[in-house]
């Protein structure tokens, strides 16, 4: 069975940086790329990050491109995400994801 499970969110100012982890198991996760997708108070899923299966190409949303950076560290079956220079409106619930396979997400909340 596939578990991803998020962590390392939390309650920051704005200008701020977290990094998030999510650790996956029942799959061989360095056979897959991986996503991290996030969800705003009231609105729905918005894609943020990609990276490949050996972190050598990454991709990332215009809304957070040059401020936060996703690596993977397939020896430990961990995915991460740093985030700088967070602002007001990337206050969500932050997913890792696995096609359409989710965990339970990590809250971030930019607030002065």
């Amino acid at each position: 069975e596939v578990q991803l499970v998020e962590s390392g969110g939390g309650l920051v100012q704005p200008g701020g940086s977290l990094r998030l982890s999510c650790a996956a198991s029942g799959f061989i996760f360095s056979s897959y790329a991986m996503n991290w997708v996030r969800q705003a108070p009231g609105k729905g899923l918005e894609w943020i990050s990609q990276i490949n299966i050996d972190g050598t190409s990454t991709g990332y949303a215009d809304s957070v491109k040059g401020r936060f950076g996703i690596s993977r560290d397939n020896a430990k079956n961990t995915l991460y995400l740093q985030l700088n220079s967070l602002k007001i409106e990337d206050t969500a619930i932050y997913y890792c994801s696995l096609g359409e396979v989710r965990g339970q997400g990590t809250q971030v909340t930019v607030s002065s």
